[in-house]
């Protein structure tokens, strides 16, 4: 079975409200990352300070005591709009690549192995960071400056700086290993649901029972196990890239603040020397909270409608 049954554009639909929309339910938890560390491409958090971190939880607390709700809803439009154009490029691009890869290795009704999905995904991953990289900085930004400015004030002022747009793509060098983000998720998605899959269909000829998609709570499950993986394997990654967003200066090794270009393994292995795998993993939690439930409602919202749809397009 495909990932994308059906027509793919009306898949790419899909994913681009259902992106908007749990992150517009999601983004107040968001911003609750925000206190503990930088930590996701769709949701940017702040640095913590030099001195003893508090937890998200804390942060969340006295934030809300002293500016009331509106800061957990900083960057809500340019946050939704860049997960659903982020989403709706991703699908449109994934579907494309498989279908010419189905098409020129004659693969039409098998499912792809992992190391092709895995392969296909990350190509789809660069299709829209031309767009999304810009976006997301933007977003990275309002959700992190201390000054009064308006979002379109605040473009103008970063648009203004030397490094002009080329500065709107910090932290792309971390794609190199964040690309892998939606690919794993993705494929821990479909290789997971193809198994299920056939062992019901092995079981109906046994006598067994079972359907041809997965209910909503099993693709909720197995969308919160795949984002969950994803997330926690280039967690690091994500923790360095907004880090570059936010104009957070990083030790060098040689303990001095640096505006050279930074080199993001350096920046990990100096979390690491600072505080061991707690620095490098500081802020997980708030991250894991929205992207798994994120991803979960997605999946389970698309998986719900490809039923819908291959009904209607395939009858009988």
């Amino acid at each position: 079975m495909s990932f994308l049954e059906g027509d793919h554009r009306i898949f790419t639909c899909v994913a681009a409200s259902s992106a908007a929309s749990s992150e517009d339910l999601l983004l107040d938890v968001a911003t609750t990352d925000s206190g503990g560390s930088h930590t996701s491409h769709e949701s940017p958090p702040t640095p913590s300070p030099p001195a003893q971190p508090i937890s998200a939880i804390t942060y969340a607390k006295n934030l809300y005591q002293t500016e009331g709700i509106s800061p957990f809803y900083a960057g809500i439009t340019t946050s939704a709009f860049q997960s659903a154009t982020e989403k709706a490029l991703y699908f449109f691009a994934y579907t494309g690549l498989k279908n010419l890869y189905t098409n020129i290795t004659s693969t039409h009704n098998q499912q792809m192995n992992a190391g092709v999905n895995l392969l296909i995904g990350s190509l789809a991953e660069w299709a829209h960071l031309p767009i999304t990289l810009p976006i997301d900085c933007w977003t990275t930004k309002i959700q992190t400056t201390q000054s009064n400015e308006t979002p379109i004030a605040l473009l103008m002022t970063m648009l203004s700086q030397p490094s002009g747009l080329g500065g709107m793509y910090k932290g792309i060098q971390a794609y190199t290993v964040l690309c892998l983000k939606p690919a794993i998720q993705y494929t821990v998605f479909e290789q997971v649901k193809g198994l299920v899959l056939a062992k019901r269909r092995l079981a109906r000829r046994g006598g067994g029972k079972g359907g041809e998609a997965l209910s909503a709570a099993e693709a909720f499950f197995l969308g919160m196990v795949a984002r969950t993986i994803a997330t926690v394997v280039v967690f690091p990654y994500l923790r360095a890239k907004v880090m570059l967003q936010s104009n957070t200066q990083t030790p060098s090794t040689d303990g001095n603040n640096t505006q050279k270009k930074a080199d993001i393994p350096a920046m990990i292995a100096q979390m690491y020397n600072d505080g061991g795998m707690a620095e490098i993993f500081q802020g997980i939690g708030p991250e894991l909270t929205r992207g798994v439930l994120s991803a979960a409602l997605m999946m389970m919202v698309k998986e719900k409608i490809s039923v819908v749809v291959n009904g209607v397009l395939r009858p009988g």
